[in-house]
């Protein structure tokens, strides 16, 4: 494939003609936020609105997940209004999601922390107010546990547990503030459907879904 020369918050990069322009500035050491996005997928998710850039020659900010790069492009991925769009979409998470740092086993390996150091704000809802949702906590599987009150809707154990693994104990139920990553019929994950193959444990990037041992 054709290498192309871009340039990225101002410095040149090189990088292959088509490639997702998110996973282009990651690679280079350009950290843009993302709860979402997977290399493996083929279509991008691109739920959770956290990756967005500024691409000179656009009339409004672009999901760099969705973007694939071409020669010449200039992007900027930390202007004031890039930042504020992040921050929007933080409040968003945060004014439903159940906050237990020091408790969570994804504790300094979760990838809210890393949002929030990124953005400089604190761990906490500012701006809007919390909406607790109180959905229960299902341990019933051998493994591992959920915690739907800590899941951000990013939909990685939807597809890698559907698309990857054909097994598709989980998906999404409801719509809006009400929706939440369940299994069918709202089951317990103890039953006989999951393979255990933990790959949704593993993609999980908070601790929504975590390991027992």
């Amino acid at each position: 494939m054709k290498t192309i020369s871009l340039t990225i918050d101002g410095r040149e990069v090189i990088a292959r003609e088509d490639d997702i322009l998110l996973w282009v500035a990651l690679t280079n050491g350009f950290y843009i936020p993302h709860l979402c996005a997977l290399k493996e997928r083929a279509h991008p998710f691109a739920g959770c609105r956290f990756c967005f850039v500024e691409i000179e020659g656009y009339s409004e900010p672009v999901t760099a997940c969705t973007e694939t790069v071409r020669a010449g492009m200039v992007v900027s991925t930390k202007t004031e209004t890039i930042r504020q769009l992040q921050r929007t979409a933080f409040e968003l998470i945060l004014s439903a999601h159940h906050i237990d740092c020091v408790h969570c086993g994804k504790n300094k390996i979760c990838e809210l922390q890393k949002i929030a150091k990124h953005l400089t704000i604190k761990l906490s809802p500012n701006k809007l107010p919390t909406i607790p949702r109180n959905f229960p906590c299902d341990d019933s599987h051998p493994l591992f546990i959920y915690d739907p009150d800590k899941c951000v809707l990013c939909g990685k154990c939807v597809w890698v547990c559907g698309e990857h693994h054909k097994t598709g104990v989980f998906n999404f139920a409801h719509r809006g503030f009400n929706m939440i990553v369940t299994t069918f019929g709202s089951s317990l994950l103890g039953g006989d459907e999951c393979d255990q193959c933990r790959k949704c444990v593993e993609v999980c990037p908070v601790g929504a879904l975590l390991l027992k041992k």
